[in-house]
Parts: structure tokens; C-alpha cells; sequence
């Protein structure tokens, strides 16, 4: 090694800066340094232990190096405790962290993994664990190889003058001494913070980027292409000398010798490379969007005429009816263009995953070693009931998200358990164990989809493409493991139970053997204990028990943070013979960071429910990990394309990536009926709707499958936003231009509102983030970190290549503790979470808001949709279920018009017709009160045997055949360029009704009732039967929960049906039949029916199952009604009823 040296006395003097000097020292095997001369250097140069040495630089606040040493040993094993121990706090009680012994029953064999075993401590008394590197095998501070644990050996440290208790020699090894206490401690890198330090290093990855080159005889600073100029470039670039790995050697004559101008030459060029992009917009056939765009024309067109005819030729004689129909056509037309008008522009994507390989992973001038410059993700898996979201199901999504295709350092996944249930935690746990088989297998043998219950189930042939011969030996073994992996998880329930029955049986003995000694004669009463939830370490579970109690209950418990399995190493890390019963010596076993959180509850407070779960991992997730993008999945979606994750950052990193918020996935699901009778695949939305948003400002968020960018989740404006005119007011109404705010660097890109006052600088960050300096710190470097490549002139507030290049901090004691805080009931208080910041409070559909408000500050969002689905999940394939999800969508939908997120209410930002589309997300509901009246006309009309005009003249059939044909024209040209089917299609247009006369319809009373009157009206579900078919895939499909949301469809149904017989029966029996009227009502009777088709088919359960007397009592019921409606109302001139019978 080599320390860099000047002596400024010399300058003092007035002699000038002397050229600066270089100090040659070697690192003994104790980790001091030995200086070395210049005499005993060339005398021992050429042995081999001096053969190889560095120019040592040492740190400095304007000189962070890319390449840090390894950290010290003490960093690794206070890392090694966090991981292993449960962290607890909240609201009025202090943060504790318990050191478990083991997290659950089984054994745990992964170094990562919390409550990973290793030797027992040495001293006498103690029963501590060594503590373990990566591989597991145990750090061992003396070269005795003497056992301690890490609490002894703080002990010996701190009160035994770093004597070891094994030698009584003192500790050699300068690495693993105690860092001196922060307030004794002078230096200016102590005093930064964690995130400031950071900060600071992947800047000077910008400086490396910095070229020197020699025009004229003097010297000149390229700079990278972010423009941004540093204080330590003059000190490190115009400077005599050069260094560098094994380069010792400072020219006194200015400039480079030849060997350093080919050097620079070759890093212009490489700046001059050919730059390729990321992603590509695929552009629709114009002899599809061209005939389709015509058509929408045409039909607007066509839509007024007809509209203008049939107000200007009312029906006379049922002037009511006539009316009736006119508003709801006008309606249906208004509701029509909304829907129609936002599919002008649709697109279709594409990226190049080479390219994103060739560009982040690959070595370069800048990343030598070809680490990932890929930027971090965090995962947010979220639950909240064990009992409705099975824990297996959770565990397979874990385990998808473990084994991505993405590097591990940079992947971090934390699980939401918002009802703080040992059984989710224990299954978590059990997850984090067998992911030590899975994840290696996964990537030894290119398994998708990743998620080992998908797998397995595949019922095509698993060995096709596998060429290793030890495949088939490998995933038989696999798939033992995880029937028994499935075994244990089924039975966490019961051994949770039987667990706390026995410590709870025990702690009663205890309790009746004290009180027996205190009082010995007097007669005692049964002793009441609280009956706890006991961990598997046999201690209390702080969050909900079994049988709830004070502080121990789904609405009150104490936060909880548990590392299930610690941060990797930064290097690759392939297994041993010894560490795994498969042949993993060629695989990465390295595991993504996995974090078990729970939120703080306590009665009094509003916890909003998913949105406030969400809130509470974005700030945890800022402090521990700080991933600049945030992937959300539902509990039951999971990875099934393995590099999802890579195509979503194609988006982000090319070139405008910075001004994307958003990468919306469709949603996919598995276990759909193959007829998809109540269209929950949803195609129409996710394939034509969605596709169609991405050609405007971008697709709105659903919920799930979405990679977001943390910075505008935190509410800031995307960069350059005054540069960018949005909006459809802009060209006339051009706004002032303002004199330009000359912020800090870190800080230009941190802008909130259109004031320049609101460039955000992190000393009022604690008005709108909290009170936590660890979270207002991450800011900056999140922003940072998210920025694209600048690897092309017109990429503009971008980042060095080899920037991220560096390794993550360790975790400590003290950041776990401050995420506990931050995810503390009270934090919220007065601060702008909910509001702006985060995931929006207010509504049940807060993922329609959130985006929304993203979209309203200008970000433009993206839609991706790979050719292997990215995710998959499941979805209610019972009538019930999906009438009830369809019932809060649509209250949400409402709740949103009657708020101030009201696309009415929109700012100049966001264009014309992305407005337009989310004016319909809030109006859509509506459309049911004129769909439920428009269905019952058909049926008055053949009540009263008149119709909805005058009579069906040649005017009235061509309007209704040219908007039917065009129509159908507009849904084959959707088909065209979306890629679905009719049958997909028609089933859309099915549900849409059957959605608009039950659900929506309910959502809307529901929305008025509490905007008008505050009242909450909630549906309750009763199971009147189920499906006993216990190996049928389907057997869900057809069990029949009653709910009042089915009232109005069934009404509507039997009404026609009657209405169709007494029509029928009246147009027979009349003397001058009026066949246009009955086939004008029929034909209308028969297009209701037929869109309700699906959902008289789920009221009749699975096929032959249906009792006979059920058709035999509808058929008689139809009968008797139709001849009491014509004996009360017959036909004019007729007083008989088929011909000379008589009704009795």
C-alpha cells in the first residue's frame, strides 16, 4: 500500500507546493501498515510479497474512493446480530431488540438466514452463538482461534483492555477493535451521516468519469455528461502527477506521455461509441389505427344524427317511454365518447435486455471489475390476514421474488403484515429456509416460473430445454423438499397452538406455586393468566395473539421489524460440497435482503388501511435498504417472468427515464375457468384501455405489478417540468417564465409546486417527510441513484457509469431502531403522508389516486407488457366474490368524482385526453342508473305494446344497423391491434352489464349515501351452498353465495321473461296484431337476456345439479302470470281468452 502525502510547511515558506510525495507501506497479516523506504523497497521488490502493491489515497470529504476495502469485521458481526434479533417498539415504549435463538422449529442451515446456528461461546456461562460470515463459519477475533460470542467480546473489549479471555494475549486484529464514540471523534467522515457518506461516493463515480486530455500544451477537463462540476477537480486533475493501480510514478513535464494519451483517446471514444437505446415504440399498422380512427368518426357522426332524429320524432302515444329511452341514449352516447376518445393514440413496446446487460453489466473503462450498475429495487409484498390469505400462497410469492433474475445486492424484499400474526411470520421464516434449496436450483437449471407451486403444477413436460445431466436428480429432490416444506407450513397453525398451550400451562404452575408459598392456609381463588402467543424461541410474540389481549390484538400492537435474511455480500458466493445436498459449487447462493415488518396499531388511530401499510414500508424500506425504485406486489401475485424486473428498468434508465413515474404490468391470472364466464381476465381493460392510456401521458396504476420511482412517490415534480408544456392551455396561455433558482445539484431535481420557493432543500423536509434526519437524508441519494446513464449528450440530469458500482452499507442497530420509529403509529402526525406524500388516504381504490396525483404533477407513466407474462395471480372466479370486487372498484370510482381528485379538477399538466380517461374512471359507475332503466324498457314496452318510437320505419332500422355495424367494426379492429378474441371481448360486454345493474348500481347509492348523509353501507356475504368436488380446479365456480347485490339482475331477468310471454300472448290474441312493436320489444328483451346470460348460468350451479321442480315451478310461475296479465288487461274487442275457453 501507498499513502499520498504533502508537507504544507513548505508552501508556508514561500517555496510553492512541493510535487506531491508517495509513502510505500505494506498490511501485515494483523492488519497494521509498516512503512517502507524507498531503500528496502528496492531491495525486496522483487519478492513475492511485495510484487503487487496499490497507491494507497486515504479518504478525504472531497475524495471518496469507488473501491472500498472490505468493511471491518465489527461491521459484519453487528450486521450478523440485527439480522438475528427481533427489533419491537412504537408509541410510548422503548425499542428493543430480542436475540433469537432460533426463529422457528426446524432446523436453519443458510448463513443469511436469521437465527442461523453456529458454535456456542466459549466462555464459561454463557450460552451465546458465534457469530458467522457469509459462509457461515464463525468470525474468530484472535489468532488462538478462541470462541466468543459478540457479547462477550464487547465485554472483553470495553472492560478486559481487549485482553482475549483464551491467549491473555491482547487482540492483534486491528479490524474487529470497537470504533471510537462519535463525539471523541474529529474526523469529517465520521461526521457525515450514513447517507450523506453514500451520497458522496457514488458522486466521485462521477468524477472518475472526468477525462483528461492536452490540447496546446494545456491541459482540459471533459466533464461527464451531467454537467456538474466538483470541488476536488483541480486538486485531483491539474495536478503534475498521475496514479494508479501499480503506478507509483509522477512525471515532472506537463501533460501525458504517450501511453496516457492512447489511454485517453480510448475513453473519448468509447464516449463516442454509437449509442443504442433501451426501449422502442412498435407502431400499430396504419391499415389498422388508420380504418379504426375513421370509424370513431364515423360514429360520432352517425351517433348525432341519429340522436337529433329521435328528439325531433318523439313517440305520441308513449311519450313517457320515449323519453324514457331519449335520456338514456344520450347518456349512453356521452358514456360511449369518454370511454372511446383516450384510444386515438394506442402503442405497443418493446426492450432490449442485451442492451441493458451491455451497458450496466458489462466491464468498462469506469467498471473495471463489470459489477452491476444496475440501481436497487425494493419489493413491497403486502398482507394483512392469514386466515383469508393463505400463507402457503404468500410463501410461493416470496420465493418467486428471491430467485428473480436481478442482482442480488441490489434486491430487497420486505413483507407487510398489517394483521401482526405469528403464523405469517413463522411462514415467512419457513419460506427464507427452504430458499436456500430453491433459489440456487432455480438458477442452476434456468427454472420459470419461479414460484415452486406453479412450477411443479406445469403440465407440460418439465425436461424439455434441460441438458445438465443431474437435472432430474436435482428436481426430484426439490420436489420432496417441498412437499415437506408445504407439510410444515400447513401445520404452523397447530404448532403455534400447541407451542402456546404448553408455555401457558406452564406459566399457570408457576403462577399458582408462588402464590401457594405467599399465602399457605387462606382458600384461593382460579388465577386468571392471559393466554399468550409463544415464538419459537420461548418467548412472548409482541404482536397479535390467538386469544387477543391488551396490546396483543389485530388493532393494537407494538411495531416489528425482523431481518429474515440479512444483506449479501457484494461479491458472488457459490456454494460447497459441504453446504448444500445439490451440487451448488458453480451457482451464486447468495439471497436477496429479506425484512418481516409490522406496523405499529393502537386504538385511536387512523390507519388507512393498505395505503397507511404501504406508507410504513416506503419509510423502512428508505432507511434500511433505500432501493430508488419500488416494485409493489399483491400476496397472491408472483414473478413468473424471471427478468420482469430487468425490462421494467429498460423504461427507467433510457433515455427521459428520469421523468417516468411509474412501469404499470398488466395483471395476469391462473385458475380462470376456461370459458372466463365473468371475464376476470379483464383483457379488454388490460390489453386495449391500458395500451391505448401508454400512447398519452400513460396507463393508470392498478394496484399491483407496478415499479415505481420513490422520488415520485414522495410527491416531487419530475425533473425539468417547466421545460415540458402540458395540457391543452399551455399554447394560449403561456405561463411567465421565472428567473432560474440556482439550487444545489443534489437538490435541482427535488422540486414541489410551481414557486421556485418550492425547490425543496432537506431543512424543510421535515415538514412534509417527519422527523426522521435518517429518511431526509436518503432523499438525495434515492433521487441520485434513479437517475439514467448520461451515456449520450441528450441525457439530461443522468449519472456517470460505475456510479452504483459500490456496495451497500451494513446494517446496525441504530438504522433498524429508526425504522421502527418511522413505522410507529404516531409518525404521520402533521406531517404530509397521505396527502401528497405516498400511497393517497381517502379512498378504497388508493391506487387509482395515487397515480392520478402522479400524472396531475406531469410524470408520464409506461406500460409493459412482456411476451412471457411478467406476474400472475389469482382472482374471484365466483359470482359473488367478483360482483363484491367489482362493488369496490366502483365505490372507489365514486368517492373519487366527490373529491377533489376530480379529473375536472386537474392541473394544466396533465393532456386532454389522459383527463378525459380519468373523468370516466370516476363517472363510470354511473352509467347504471340509465343501463338498469334502459333494461327494463323492453319490458314495459311489451307490457304496454308500445315502443320506444312511433313505429319501425326504414329511418329508424338504418340508424340502429350503421351504429351496430360500426360497432362491431370498432371491436375487430381492437381485436386487431390489442391482440385478443371475440370471446374475450363479448364476455367484457357481458359483465359490463351484469357489473352495471347489480354492482355499480350499489357502489352509486352507496357513494351518495355517504357524501350526503355519511352513512357507510357494507354487503354482507351468506354461503347458501358450496361445491363438495374437493379435486375439482373449478369447484369454487359454481358454489352460490346469496347477496343483495344480486336483487337487480334477477328482476330484471324474470321481468323480460314474463314481459316476452305476455307480449307474445297479447299480439296473438289481438285482433289487429302489432307485430313491429312485439319484435322491436323482444329483440330488446333478448339482447338483455343474452348479456345476462353468465350470470343466470352461476345461478344455477354446476351442470345437472340443479333440482328439476326448479324449471318445472319457473315455467308454471311464467304461464300463470302471463294469463292473469291478459285476463286483467285484454286485448282490445276481445272479451275471450283463446277462443271459446273461459277463464274460471
Amino acid at each position: 500500500m501507498a499513502g499520498r502525502s504533502s508537507r504544507p510547511t513548505d508552501s508556508q515558506n514561500g517555496r510553492g507546493p512541493l510535487p506531491p510525495q508517495v509513502t510505500f507501506t505494506r498490511r501485515t497479516s494483523s492488519g497494521r501498515y509498516v512503512n517502507l523506504s524507498r531503500e528496502s523497497l528496492d531491495s525486496e521488490i522483487s519478492s513475492a510479497e511485495y510484487a503487487e502493491y496499490t497507491v494507497h489515497i486515504p479518504p478525504t470529504p472531497d475524495n471518496q474512493p469507488m473501491d472500498r476495502p472490505n468493511p471491518p469485521i465489527s461491521q459484519r458481526v453487528e450486521e450478523q446480530f440485527v439480522s438475528s434479533s427481533l427489533f419491537t417498539g412504537g408509541y410510548n415504549s422503548v425499542t428493543r431488540a430480542h436475540l433469537m435463538d432460533k426463529v422457528i422449529e426446524s432446523e436453519t442451515n443458510h448463513p443469511q438466514m436469521a437465527g442461523a446456528k453456529g458454535s456456542s461461546c466459549s466462555i464459561q456461562g454463557c450460552d451465546g452463538k458465534v457469530m458467522s460470515d457469509e459462509r457461515g463459519d464463525d468470525i474468530l477475533p484472535c489468532e488462538c482461534d478462541f470462541k466468543i460470542c459478540r457479547d462477550c467480546f464487547v465485554d472483553s473489549v470495553k472492560t478486559g483492555d481487549s485482553i482475549c479471555p483464551g491467549c491473555k494475549e491482547p487482540y492483534k486484529n486491528a479490524d474487529l477493535m470497537l470504533e471510537p464514540a462519535a463525539e471523541n471523534n474529529n474526523n469529517p467522515l465520521q461526521l457525515q451521516s450514513k447517507m450523506e457518506r453514500r451520497l458522496s461516493m457514488m458522486k466521485s463515480g462521477n468524477r472518475s468519469g472526468i477525462l483528461r486530455s492536452q490540447s496546446g500544451g494545456s491541459s482540459a477537463l471533459v466533464r461527464s455528461q451531467t454537467g456538474v462540476d466538483f470541488d476536488h477537480n483541480r486538486w485531483l486533475f491539474e495536478t503534475k502527477g498521475t496514479y494508479g493501480y501499480g503506478n507509483a510514478i509522477w512525471p515532472r513535464d506537463e501533460g501525458f506521455s504517450d501511453d496516457k494519451k492512447a489511454d485517453s483517446a480510448e475513453a473519448l471514444e468509447l464516449l463516442n461509441k454509437p449509442w443504442r437505446p433501451l426501449t422502442r415504440k412498435l407502431k400499430i399498422s396504419a391499415a389498422v389505427l388508420s380504418p379504426y380512427r375513421l370509424l370513431i368518426f364515423v360514429r360520432m357522426a352517425v351517433l348525432g344524427l341519429f340522436l337529433e332524429w329521435r328528439i325531433s320524432h318523439p313517440n305520441e302515444d308513449a311519450r313517457w317511454l320515449w323519453m324514457m329511452s331519449i335520456i338514456c341514449e344520450i347518456w349512453f352516447a356521452f358514456s360511449w365518447l369518454l370511454d372511446q376518445l383516450p384510444k386515438f393514440f394506442p402503442v405497443n413496446r418493446a426492450t432490449d435486455l442485451n442492451v441493458l446487460k451491455e451497458k450496466f453489466e458489462t466491464p468498462t473503462p469506469n467498471n473495471p471489475a463489470g459489477k452491476s450498475d444496475l440501481p436497487g429495487i425494493d419489493i413491497y409484498v403486502s398482507t394483512a390476514d392469514p386466515e383469508k390469505e393463505p400463507p402457503l400462497v404468500t410463501a410461493n410469492t416470496i420465493l418467486s421474488i428471491l430467485a428473480a433474475d436481478y442482482p442480488v445486492e441490489k434486491l430487497s424484499c420486505y413483507v407487510s403484515d398489517d394483521g401482526g400474526a405469528l403464523l405469517t411470520f413463522e411462514a415467512m421464516a419457513e419460506a427464507a429456509s427452504f430458499a436456500n434449496l430453491w433459489v440456487p436450483f432455480c438458477r442452476k437449471h434456468g427454472i420459470e416460473p419461479r414460484n415452486p407451486e406453479s412450477y411443479f403444477s406445469l403440465k407440460r413436460d418439465p425436461f424439455k430445454n434441460k441438458v445438465r445431466p443431474d437435472f432430474v436428480k436435482d428436481r426430484r429432490r426439490l420436489k420432496r423438499e417441498y412437499d415437506e416444506f408445504k407439510v410444515r407450513i400447513n401445520g404452523l397453525p397447530d404448532s403455534i397452538r400447541r407451542r402456546s398451550d404448553a408455555y401457558n400451562a406452564r406459566e399457570e404452575i408457576k403462577a399458582m406455586k408462588l402464590r401457594r408459598q405467599a399465602v399457605e392456609d387462606e382458600l384461593l381463588e382460579p388465577l386468571k393468566v392471559s393466554k399468550a402467543t409463544w415464538m419459537a424461541d420461548g418467548t412472548h410474540w409482541p404482536g397479535t395473539w390467538i386469544v387477543s389481549a391488551s396490546e396483543h390484538s389485530k388493532g393494537d400492537h407494538a411495531g416489528i421489524i425482523q431481518v429474515m435474511l440479512k444483506p449479501p455480500s457484494d461479491d458472488p458466493l457459490n456454494g460447497t460440497v459441504e453446504s448444500s445436498p445439490l451440487d451448488f459449487t458453480e451457482v451464486d447462493i447468495r439471497l436477496p435482503m429479506l425484512v418481516y415488518v409490522s406496523r405499529e396499531k393502537r386504538p385511536g388511530y387512523d390507519h388507512n388501511k393498505k395505503a397507511g401499510a404501504m406508507n410504513a414500508l416506503v419509510r423502512a424500506s428508505a432507511i434500511m435498504s433505500n432501493g430508488p425504485f419500488i416494485l409493489n406486489l399483491d400476496c397472491d401475485h408472483y414473478i413468473y417472468n424471471s427478468q420482469a424486473m430487468r425490462e421494467g428498468m429498460c423504461f427507467m434508465m433510457d433515455r427521459g427515464g428520469d421523468r417516468i413515474c411509474f412501469v404499470q404490468f398488466p395483471q395476469r391470472f391462473e385458475g380462470i375457468d376456461p370459458s372466463d364466464r365473468y371475464a376476470n381476465h379483464n383483457t379488454v381493460f388490460f390489453d386495449v384501455n391500458m395500451r391505448a392510456l401508454d400512447g398519452l401521458q400513460g396507463p393508470v396504476y392498478v394496484g399491483t405489478g407496478c415499479l415505481f420511482r420513490r422520488t415520485a412517490l414522495y410527491g416531487f415534480d419530475p425533473p425539468r417540468s417547466k421545460d415540458h408544456s402540458s395540457g391543452f392551455c399551455c399554447c394560449c396561455f403561456p405561463r411567465r417564465k421565472k428567473p432560474v433558482n440556482s439550487a444545489p445539484e443534489e437538490h435541482a431535481a427535488l422540486r414541489m409546486g410551481d414557486e421556485e420557493e418550492e425547490m425543496m432543500n432537506p431543512s424543510l423536509f421535515s415538514k412534509r417527510f417527519g422527523n426522521s434526519s435518517f429518511l431526509i437524508d436518503s432523499i438525495p441519494v434515492a433521487e441520485f441513484q434513479g437517475r439514467p446513464l448520461a451515456d449520450h449528450p441528450a441525457v439530461k440530469n443522468g449519472r456517470a457509469p460505475g456510479a452504483l458500482t459500490i456496495p451497500r452499507e451494513l446494517l446496525d442497530a441504530s438504522t433498524v431502531a429508526e425504522a421502527i420509529s418511522v413505522i410507529s403509529c404516531w409518525y404521520e402526525d402533521k406531517t404530509e403522508w397521505g396527502n401528497r406524500v405516498g400511497w393517497i388516504y381517502g379512498s378504497v381504490t388508493e391506487d387509482v389516486v395515487t397515480g392520478y396525483r402522479m400524472h396531475n404533477r406531469g410524470w408520464k407513466s409506461i406500460y409493459c407488457v412482456t411476451k412471457r407474462d411478467a406476474f400472475r395471480g389469482t382472482a374471484p372466479i365466483n359470482l359473488t366474490d367478483r360482483l363484491h370486487q367489482v362493488l369496490r372498484w366502483a365505490t372507489g370510482s365514486v368517492e373519487i368524482f366527490f373529491s377533489r381528485n376530480n379529473a375536472l379538477l386537474a392541473s394544466p399538466k396533465m393532456k386532454i385526453l389522459q383527463r378525459i380517461a380519468y373523468l370516466n374512471v370516476g363517472i363510470y359507475p354511473f352509467t347504471s342508473l340509465f343501463l338498469i332503466v334502459y333494461c327494463f324498457l323492453p319490458a314495459l314496452s311489451l307490457f304496454s305494446g308500445q315502443f320506444i318510437v312511433q313505429s319501425l320505419n326504414i329511418t329508424f332500422l338504418v340508424y340502429l344497423l350503421v351504429i351496430t355495424l360500426t360497432l362491431c367494426a370498432l371491436a375487430v379492429l381492437e381485436i386487431k391491434w390489442s391482440g385478443i378474441n371475440l370471446e374475450e371481448w363479448w364476455r367484457n360486454e357481458q359483465f359490463w352489464l351484469i357489473g352495471g345493474t347489480s354492482a355499480h348500481l350499489a357502489a352509486v347509492l352507496q357513494g351518495l349515501l355517504k357524501v350526503v348523509a355519511g352513512i357507510e353501507i357494507s354487503f354482507t356475504l351468506t354461503s347458501k351452498s358450496g361445491g363438495d368436488e374437493n379435486d375439482d380446479e373449478f369447484a369454487d365456480l359454481y358454489v352460490l353465495k346469496w347477496s343483495s347485490l344480486m336483487i337487480p339482475p334477477i328482476t330484471i331477468m324474470i321481468t323480460n321473461l314474463i314481459a316476452i310471454a305476455v307480449g307474445v300472448s297479447r299480439t296473438i290474441y289481438s285482433a289487429i296484431p302489432q307485430w313491429s312493436r312485439l319484435l322491436g320489444g323482444v329483440f330488446f328483451s333478448f339482447w338483455v337476456l343474452a348479456h345476462l346470460y353468465p350470470f343466470a348460468k352461476g345461478l344455477m350451479g354446476r351442470r345437472g345439479r340443479t333440482p328439476t321442480i326448479v324449471y318445472v315451478w319457473s315455467g308454471l310461475i311464467a304461464i300463470t302470470i302471463s294469463l292473469l296479465w291478459v285476463a286483467i288487461s285484454p286485448p282490445a274487442g276481445a272479451t275471450d281468452i283463446g277462443g271459446s275457453f273461459q277463464f274460471p
